[in-house]
């Protein structure tokens, strides 16, 4: 079975107006293969352990003093070398457990640009279904260093080599998982732009182990209409729009259908023995759906590919409706439950804060940059379905159903009530921020002083009691009953004010 341009190594970069360089002599893409990964069970994000500093200097990517990883963790051997940089398997020193951590040298301004979004990516992401767990990102003078869950069970591109052809079954079985991680991307307002079977890993070494989307070098946060220029990506996968530097977050869908067709056919739809080649075959959209095995294979599966393949972008099925197709339906995936995504998760743990964590945390959502807030905007309104700048009741009930959850009405009713403060029965943007960032944001820029000067009204460096009571009565978020009980117990010396390393402590609590 030929499955030659699965594993094709070369990377297209290509960010300048001038013409994209195709070579002529391009050999054959060659298989290439990585040690596998050893699965073990990653630790809650937060609190981060304390890293050991090794300058005053402040990094250019994370924002914070230079660390040296080695006190932290035991480096030990190479699991795969890429364009961007070396992943290794590492151990915590501290707790004994082993991660896989991604080296990324910082050649230069843009290099340290991409990095510092790919951290954002990752922090944003960090707890979804079918993605792989970001445990944390340090900095020293020359790299960043990128620490993650381990899999066990090495990449789909290798089970695809192993197996050859998928069965239908099995190949739906793949999808389901691959079009679903796309569809949470694109909700929370993420596109990966590099989508292959080389960064989908599974967990552990069961046939039926739960796929894992990484690497996220090439991705970025978007808005809807937003146009993206940059040719990046992989020969065997790209999109025709790529090529025209005119594209947006669909291109992801068709790299997920060009996956769809190689787990079908053992070989990939635009597929030539040069790179020139593979590029003129996808610009041309030219789909061979005639030759072998392609008659033996259903019309509901034929009919998938061709819409996830559809040479016009806006023409193309979207992730979403994708998973409502009847062929990724088989086997009866609605009925499929899974465990929380990160956002209800952060919603959760909202909800059960004291009134004066929740307003800290509207505080701080309110003085987040653009730029910290670009997945966020995106998922709120794809929420806001009707676009009035606020989320409703059915609305919230959609949107999480839309990453799996299956909470019942007074759930979703309770944690609604809990976000919004107005009794209005809707969600505000600030508010959706506030019970959704992820806690990294809290630490970053001074964000957690920013919030304590809020209530320190007078500047002496301590809440007292009646700063609290007018900061949170003002936002109609409490009885006074209950203000006097969150006082109490963050004023934990009971000396009758919370300071700095009060306010701090009960921030950094999960709850």
């Amino acid at each position: 079975m030929r499955i030659m341009g699965v594993g094709f190594s070369k990377v297209l970069t290509h960010t300048s107006d001038d013409e994209i360089p195709i070579s002529s002599t391009d050999s054959a893409p060659q298989l290439t293969y990585k040690q596998p990964r050893k699965n073990l069970p990653v630790p809650p994000p937060f609190p981060p352990p304390m890293p050991t500093l090794c300058s005053s200097q402040t990094g250019p990517v994370l924002g914070k003093p230079y660390v040296k990883i080695k006190h932290m963790y035991e480096m030990k051997k190479e699991l795969g070398r890429g364009n961007f940089g070396v992943t290794y398997l590492c151990v915590e020193k501290a707790t004994g457990i082993a991660y896989a951590c991604k080296s990324i040298s910082k050649k230069g301004p843009q290099e340290v640009k991409n990095l510092r979004r790919e951290v954002m990516i990752l922090q944003h992401l960090s707890g979804q279904h079918n993605i792989v767990e970001f445990k944390g990102a340090y900095e020293d003078r020359e790299n960043v260093h990128l620490v993650m869950e381990l899999c066990s069970g090495g990449e789909l591109f290798h089970r695809i080599i192993a197996k050859g052809r998928h069965s239908e079954r099995d190949a739906a079985t793949v999808m389901r998982q691959i079009v679903r991680v796309v569809d949470v991307c694109h909700f929370m307002g993420v596109m990966h732009r590099d989508l292959k079977p080389e960064n989908f890993l599974f967990a552990t070494k069961d046939e039926d182990s739960p796929l894992k989307l990484t690497d996220f070098g090439f991705s970025v946060f978007f808005h809807t209409g937003e146009v993206h220029k940059d040719i990046v990506g992989n020969a065997c996968y790209v999109a025709p729009e790529v090529l025209k530097r005119n594209y947006g977050k669909e291109i992801d869908v068709w790299n997920a259908g060009v996956i769809l067709y190689i787990l079908l056919s053992g070989v990939p739809p635009f597929w030539a023995e040069t790179e020139k080649g593979e590029l003129v075959d996808a610009l041309g959209g030219k789909l061979d759906m005639d030759s072998e095995p392609w008659p033996t294979i259903s019309d509901a599966a034929k009919d998938l590919i061709r819409k996830m393949l559809t040479y016009d972008p806006k023409e193309r099925i979207t992730a979403a409706v994708a998973l409502e197709h009847p062929w990724l339906k088989e086997g009866g995936e609605a009925s499929e439950k899974h465990p929380d995504s990160a956002v209800l998760i952060r919603m959760k743990q909202f909800k059960a804060m004291n009134q004066m964590k929740k307003l800290a945390l509207k505080v701080i959502a309110e003085n987040l940059s653009e730029e910290e807030t670009k997945g966020l905007r995106q998922m709120f309104n794809s929420m806001d379905t009707d676009g009035s700048g606020t989320i409703t009741f059915e609305e919230l009930k959609a949107g999480l159903y839309r990453l799996g959850s299956l909470l019942s009405e007074s759930e979703i009713r309770q944690l609604l009530n809990a976000i919004g403060n107005d009794k209005s029965g809707t969600i505000k943007y600030s508010e959706f921020v506030a019970a959704t960032m992820d806690r990294h944001k809290m630490e970053k820029g001074g964000n957690l002083f920013k919030a304590f000067q809020y209530f320190d009204k007078d500047d002496k460096g301590y809440i007292t009691g009646d700063e609290l009571r007018e900061a949170i009565t003002e936002h109609q978020r409490g009885e006074e009953a209950a203000i006097d009980d969150v006082f109490e117990d963050v004023d934990s010396d009971k000396d009758g004010k919370i300071n700095y390393e009060e306010f701090m402590r009960m921030m950094r609590n999960e709850c």
